[in-house]
């Protein structure tokens, strides 16, 4: 596995983690703040989960299309399509 694959595995591995402890604050009752502290943490770690699938994917994936045209055209597509996504 890749170096960043890896990297991406372990923050989603620990926002899981965090996800099972959000659910278990909201049963508790804990403080709405507490919570959506939490919540935020996650995102952050799912945000940098994906940069990390997208540096690969970079560094991969497009740097092998950039060998033809073709190919690098629909890589140059795919990017643009998940920027739009992205800054949404």
């Amino acid at each position: 596995m890749i170096r960043e694959r890896e990297k991406a595995l372990q923050n989603l591995k620990t926002a899981r983690g965090q996800i099972d402890a959000i659910i278990r604050m909201i049963e508790d009752e804990r403080y709405c703040i507490d919570v959506s502290n939490q919540i935020m943490a996650s995102t952050a770690l799912l945000k940098k989960a994906n940069m990390h699938i997208l540096s690969g994917h970079l560094h991969t994936c497009v740097k092998d299309a950039m060998r033809s045209e073709e190919q690098s055209e629909e890589k140059i597509n795919e990017i643009e399509v998940l920027f739009e996504k992205i800054l949404k």
